[in-house]
């Protein structure tokens, strides 16, 4: 069983920034591929950024440029770093775990998801 909780949401001027967290429980986090999903309201959940194991990193192309994913294998911790945020890119930001080292952008291909942090952008 893998648990994933994020942190690090909030309310946010356009222009700003802010660092998104998402810490996993589970030995296996370093053999994990971890990607970032958000979900606007009425919309579908899409995908952000994902990197692998090997520290390799693809990107949604409406976020390629201003936010950056980077992990922590020492602390479980996979993170999202948000700048030149737009009112757009309000969402529920959610993390998820691959069970592979490969990078995917497909939400079938992940299987754990954390519960969801807010990310509002004000004009």
């Amino acid at each position: 069983q893998v648990q994933l909780v994020e942190s690090g949401g909030g309310l946010v001027q356009a222009g700003g920034s802010l660092r998104l967290s998402c810490t996993a429980s589970g030995r296996t986090f370093s053999s994990d591929a971890m990607g970032w999903f958000r979900q606007a309201p009425g919309k579908e959940r899409v995908f952000v950024a994902a990197v692998s194991t090997r520290d390799f990193t693809i990107y949604a192309d409406s976020v390629r440029g201003r936010f950056t994913i980077s992990r922590d294998n020492a602390k479980n911790t996979v993170y999202l770093q948000m700048n030149s945020l737009k009112v757009e890119d309000t969402a529920v930001y959610h993390c998820a775990r691959r069970a592979y080292t490969t990078v995917s952008s497909r939400r079938d291909d992940y299987d754990y998801w954390g519960q969801g942090t807010q990310v509002t952008v004000s004009s």
